[in-house]
C-alpha cells in the first residue's frame, strides 16, 4: 500500500524554488469529491515559455499607435509606444500571446499576472513572459488562479528575476478540465463581484469630489456655486489664515512596542500616523493627546494629507494637529484644507508641510452653521464610502480564503 504521505503530498526542490503541495484540496465541489488527488505537472509540460522580440529604446516614442509595457506597468499605463508597422512585423514573425494568455512579470514584482485582453499592445522581452498554452492540459482561466497560489521566491526570500528555466520547472497541481472550469468560474464570478463593487466605490468617490467642487468656492473666489437653501443669502465666505483660527501643533513620538493592534479597556484610544492604510490608524494606546481635532501628515510621500479626527486620540510626530474649541475643527474644514494643502508641500528632498507653512495657508470659511451643514453632508457620503471599502476588503479576504481551500495547500 502506498504510503499516505507520498500519496497525498509532493515535495519539489530545485536550484531556485522549494515548493510543497498537498495534492487534494480541503474544499471540492460535490461532483468532484471522489475524483482523487490532483495530477502535478511542470509548467514546461503545459506549454513553452515565450516572450516578445526585444524592442530597442530608439524604436519607442512617448506617443504612438501601440502601447509598450515594461516590468511594473503592464495592464495599466503604457511606458512608451511603438509604431503600428513595427508591431505588425514583430507580431507576424515572432512569438506573441493570444487573447486569454496570462502574462507573467519576470522581474520587479515577481509573478504578477495579467490576462491578455487581445488589444494591440507589446511587452518588454524577458521581463514579461507567458506560457504559450494550447489548453490541452490546463485552461488559462484556471492557470491564472493557480499562478496566484505559487510563492515566487527563493529559500532566502530574495529574487530579482524569474528565469525561464525557473518557470518551466515549477510544478502545479491540476485537476480534471471540468473541475478546473468549475473552480475558475467560481473565482471569476467572485472577481467580477469585487470589480463591480470597486466601480461603485469609484462612482461614490467621484460623486463626493464633484459635490465638493460645487459646495466649495473655486480658487480665488469666496462664494460657492451651490449652497443649501438657508444660506443662499448669507453672503461671501470670509478668508482667514489657518493660524488665525487654529492652534497649530504636532503629535509626539510613540514607540511601536507600546501600541496595541486592538482596542481594549487598557488601550482605548486610537493612534494616528502618516500611513494611508486604514485611514491612518496605527493602533491603540492607553492615553490620548487631543480631542475632536484636525491632523495632517507633515513628512513623507503623504505630506499634506488632512483628516478630521473625532473623539479622543493620540497621534505620532509625523502628524501636525489643528486645535479649535469653537467648532472650526470639523469634517468640512478638513476637506477644504485637503483640497489645497498639497500646493504648499515642499518637494525639495523629503516632501514636507511644516507647521509654519500650514499656519499661513488662507482658506475661505462660512459660518459655523453652514460649515456643519456641509460637514454632515460629506460625512454621510464618507460613511457610504467607508462601508463600500469594508465590503470590498471583506470580499477580497473571502476570495483569498476560498482559494486557499479550493487549491491544494503547502504541507506543514
Amino acid at each position: 500500500m502506498m504510503n499516505e504521505n507520498k500519496r497525498h503530498n509532493l515535495e519539489i526542490n530545485d536550484s531556485q524554488f522549494t515548493i510543497r503541495h498537498s495534492c487534494i484540496p480541503k474544499l471540492r465541489f460535490p461532483e468532484f469529491r471522489d475524483a482523487g488527488p490532483w495530477e502535478v505537472k511542470r509548467l514546461g509540460e503545459v506549454g513553452p515559455v515565450s516572450m516578445c522580440k526585444r524592442v530597442m529604446k530608439a524604436q519607442t516614442a512617448p506617443t504612438g499607435d501601440v502601447p509598450f509595457y515594461k516590468i511594473g506597468t503592464f495592464g495599466n499605463q503604457a511606458d512608451a509606444y511603438i509604431s503600428r508597422e513595427l508591431y505588425d512585423e514583430f507580431k507576424s514573425k515572432h512569438p506573441f500571446p493570444k487573447k486569454g494568455d496570462i502574462l507573467i512579470s519576470a522581474a520587479g514584482t515577481i509573478g504578477r499576472t495579467v490576462v491578455f485582453d487581445g488589444k494591440p499592445a507589446y511587452f518588454q522581452d524577458s521581463n514579461i513572459v507567458w506560457i504559450a498554452n494550447d489548453e490541452k492540459i490546463a485552461s488559462n482561466k484556471f492557470l491564472n488562479f493557480a499562478y496566484q497560489m505559487v510563492e515566487w521566491q527563493t529559500d532566502d526570500n530574495t529574487i530579482s528575476r524569474l528565469y525561464n528555466e525557473n518557470l518551466r520547472s515549477i510544478k502545479i497541481p491540476l485537476p480534471s478540465f471540468p473541475e478546473q472550469q468549475k473552480i475558475a468560474d467560481c473565482l471569476s464570478s467572485l472577481g467580477d463581484l469585487i470589480r463591480a463593487e470597486e466601480s461603485r466605490l469609484e462612482a461614490l468617490q467621484a460623486h463626493k469630489k464633484g459635490l465638493m467642487q460645487q459646495l466649495f468656492p473655486r480658487e480665488g473666489e469666496t462664494t460657492p456655486h451651490r449652497r443649501f437653501p438657508e444660506f443662499r443669502d448669507a453672503g461671501p465666505w470670509e478668508v482667514k489664515k489657518v493660524g488665525e483660527i487654529f492652534r497649530v501643533t504636532r503629535g509626539n513620538v510613540l514607540a511601536t512596542s507600546l501600541i496595541s493592534d486592538n482596542v481594549s479597556v487598557k488601550t482605548p484610544y486610537p493612534v494616528y500616523s502618516s500611513q494611508t492604510k486604514n485611514n491612518g490608524l496605527l493602533g491603540y494606546y492607553s492615553d490620548f493627546l487631543y480631542e475632536d481635532s484636525i491632523t495632517w501628515t507633515t513628512d513623507g510621500a503623504n505630506a499634506g494629507d488632512v483628516k478630521f479626527r473625532k473623539g479622543k486620540f493620540y497621534c505620532t510626530n509625523v502628524c501636525g494637529v489643528l486645535i479649535n474649541e469653537e467648532g472650526y475643527a470639523n469634517t468640512f474644514v478638513a476637506e477644504l484644507l485637503n483640497s489645497v494643502t498639497r500646493k504648499h508641500v515642499s518637494y525639495v528632498g523629503n516632501p514636507k508641510l511644516m507647521n509654519g507653512v500650514m499656519a499661513q495657508i488662507e482658506i475661505p470659511l462660512p459660518t459655523i452653521e453652514e460649515q456643519q451643514k456641509i460637514a454632515d453632508c460629506l460625512s454621510s457620503l464618507d460613511g457610504l464610502i467607508q462601508a463600500k471599502s469594508e465590503r470590498i476588503d471583506a470580499l477580497k479576504q473571502h476570495k483569498k480564503g476560498l482559494m486557499q481551500q479550493l487549491f491544494p495547500q503547502e504541507a506543514g
